[in-house]
């Protein structure tokens, strides 16, 4: 049961990863120049699949974690 919990954390670990560098940063040209871009927008599409995706796999690392800490 450890060895499942363990490959499933490392798993979850490895999508939770994928997951957070996937997304696609604010910053444009502007934050270099010290201007400032003050754009609102909403998540769409793929990026919003990211975001929730990296919300659950985050949870589900925790929980993985925490089941690990009592088995």
């Amino acid at each position: 049961m450890e060895k499942i919990i363990l490959t499933a954390q490392f798993a979850v670990s490895a999508l939770l990863v994928a997951s957070v560098l996937l997304q696609r940063r604010g910053a444009g040209s502007s934050a270099i120049t010290g201007g400032s871009d003050v754009t609102f927008y909403k998540k769409r599409g793929a990026e919003k699949v990211l975001y929730w995706a990296s919300i659950v796999f985050g949870g589900l690392f925790i929980a993985l974690g925490i089941a690990n800490l009592l088995i």
